[in-house]
């Protein structure tokens, strides 16, 4: 149809695969493949904590391996 309107058609090419905006900021990728994550409970109503608890959050998590299939759908380029 669109050719003989004069138009020029456009060359089919492979839709982006696009990243999910909110997991980019939460997890990034180590080197050995895991995926690691910030603390959630870190915020406000911290005097309730106790100093142990509030030190423990400090630390980074990371996705269990049985949960990585889905983070890597969310990060195809991480």
């Amino acid at each position: 149809m669109a050719a003989w309107l004069g138009h020029k058609t456009q060359p089919r090419v492979m839709p982006k695969v696009k990243t999910h905006s909110g997991a980019k900021k939460r997890f990034k990728k180590t080197a050995s493949g895991k995926f690691k994550f910030a603390r959630v409970f870190k915020r406000h109503l911290l005097t309730g904590r106790t100093k142990k608890r509030k030190r423990q959050l400090r630390l980074a998590g990371y996705v269990p391996p049985a949960h990585h299939h889905q983070i890597d759908v969310l990060l195809p380029y991480a």
